[in-house]
């Protein structure tokens, strides 16, 4: 069976919904302002990913240290397309992918209960040069998800995996021309 290399996320004609997962000290100030301020570091690598249950897979529902927190950050399309469109392929050539300010992997998705699926999931390493347009230009909102993970994971525990499908975020194909060129050869 083919692989398959799709962008499924939660978007509307202006924004796409990214997830991350950080520590109550990074969560807590950003949710308050509605961006990221300090102590969120713009000095390292900052990964994005449209896709929620790749996000419960990599931070075991909330439960990894300095993970605990999930948030939902809408951005505007055209700071992630724009974010794409700087990107390389963290599986491509090494020289250019040392100088390239994005960072884009593609990551085996992942089934509720997170066994890996043979489709796969993009994430957006922003380096310095664009983690300032993330905060001041393209992020506009965030949200807490951390209650809504946990509820999930404890469904899950109790057998409820249809109970805790229905609490996903609405994720749909996003159109390909942006993501296409980074979708791995072979």
């Amino acid at each position: 069976m083919p692989i398959v290399y799709e962008v499924r996320a939660d978007y509307d004609a202006d924004t796409i919904v990214v997830y991350q997962a950080y520590a109550d000290r990074i969560a807590d100030p950003a949710l308050r302002a509605g961006r990221f301020v300090p102590p969120f570091s713009s000095g390292r690598m900052t990964w994005i990913k449209p896709s929620y249950r790749w996000l419960l897979h990599r931070s075991n529902f909330g439960r990894k240290p300095g993970q605990e927190r999930i948030l939902a950050v809408r951005i505007t399309r055209a700071g992630w397309e724009e974010a794409l469109a700087a990107g390389a392929l963290t599986s491509g050539d090494q020289a250019v992918l040392a100088r390239a300010d994005v960072h884009v992997q593609w990551d085996p998705e992942r089934s509720l209960r997170g066994a890996a699926l043979n489709e796969y999931s993009i994430q957006v390493g922003l380096g310095r040069g664009v983690i300032r347009s993330y905060v001041e230009e393209w992020t506009v909102g965030i949200t807490d998800l951390t209650e809504r993970t946990r509820r999930i994971a404890d469904l899950l525990r109790s057998g409820k995996t249809a109970q805790a499908r229905c609490l996903l975020p609405p994720e749909r194909l996003y159109p390909a021309d942006p993501v296409r060129r980074h979708q791995p050869r072979g």
